[in-house]
């Protein structure tokens, strides 16, 4: 006997029409919670394989397509992450934002929890420490401004993660870190229009059936790539 029908809601992603299911339970749920780690895998493993060169190519024009979309340009508080290696690199565009006087704010983490903390140039990037990861990171006990203290929150989140859809799709590195975030400063910040936004190389745009979205997920308004 056939399981009962799951939802659909039908939304638009910039061009792009995209269907939403309803969440998956049960067994279904197992499975996709299954499908997602064998993705994540896949995509991190290609990743390795791309060279430095083609990481800066990509990088060079997703930046360029950031500095010319309307929603960076009106954004006056912006979250961004620091890069890694086979990620696509956010340095350039770091340098830009404090050249366009913008209030620069970033990620820094202690157990399973995560601040956005406020950058004042690109020496104080420059002169930050990296982490067990590699990562240029603040100390999380540092005094610093803080996006959810400080009483204006943020305009627009640059988001990382491990692979994305054409949709707004995104499947993190399993922690969680942002959705948690996303939804404590929409409770601190309930009347703020945000925008979030992601910057993607190539080989981490998926399908929609590869990452299906479901109605609790927080859907991208854009995701930026080189083609």
């Amino acid at each position: 006997m056939p399981g009962p029908r799951r939802q659909m809601e039908t939304v638009r992603t910039g061009s792009h029409e995209c269907a939403v299911d309803d969440p998956a339970t049960g067994m279904a749920a197992t499975i996709q919670n299954s499908l997602k780690v064998a993705l994540r895998k896949r995509i991190k493993d290609a990743l390795k394989g791309i060279d430095a060169e083609a990481i800066a190519r990509q990088s060079q024009a997703v930046t360029s397509k950031v500095l010319q979309s309307e929603v960076f340009r009106q954004a006056q508080r912006v979250s961004i992450y620091l890069s890694t290696a086979s990620e696509l690199d956010t340095t350039a565009l770091i340098s830009e934002m404090f050249r366009l006087e913008k209030m620069v704010f970033v990620p820094t983490y202690e157990g399973s929890r995560m601040k956005m903390v406020r950058l004042r140039g690109m020496d104080e990037y420059e002169s930050l420490p990296p982490t067990k990861w590699n990562i240029k990171q603040p100390d999380f006990k540092e005094a610093r401004e803080d996006a959810m203290t400080n009483g204006h929150g943020i305009d627009l989140f640059i988001v990382p993660g491990v692979a994305f859809t054409r949709c707004g799709a995104r499947m993190g590195h399993g922690m969680g870190y942002y959705d948690k975030f996303l939804k404590q400063h929409a409770d601190k910040y309930p009347h703020k229009k945000i925008s979030l936004m992601a910057l993607s190389l190539n080989e981490q745009i998926v399908s929609n059936e590869e990452l299906p979205m479901e109605s609790h997920d927080v859907r991208l308004h854009s995701v930026i790539t080189e083609h």
